[in-house]
């Protein structure tokens, strides 16, 4: 079975070697058809701290690495202005 991928904004990096994502995903209400968001933060692994606030990046399913974390970075896509 292949990993999920998902991509979101770095909303906090405050940690050691993570990083909080915020990923959002668009779905129509199931009687009104009217398309809602809804968001969700996963803890992701930054292995480099190399990502920042504001970044789009591209996390990937992982084992579990501690008690909250089970995705690692990817690739950045795009660094935040």
């Amino acid at each position: 079975m292949p990993k999920k991928e998902k991509q979101g904004v770095v909303i906090s990096d405050k940690m050691d070697k993570t990083i909080v994502v915020k990923v959002a995903s668009y779905n129509p209400h199931p009687k009104y058809k009217k398309i809602i968001e809804s968001n969700k933060n996963y803890k992701v692994h930054d292995e480099n701290n190399e990502c920042g606030i504001g970044d789009t990046v591209r996390i990937i399913e992982s084992r579990p690495i501690s008690g909250g974390k089970r995705w690692a970075l990817e690739s950045i896509v795009e660094k935040a202005k």
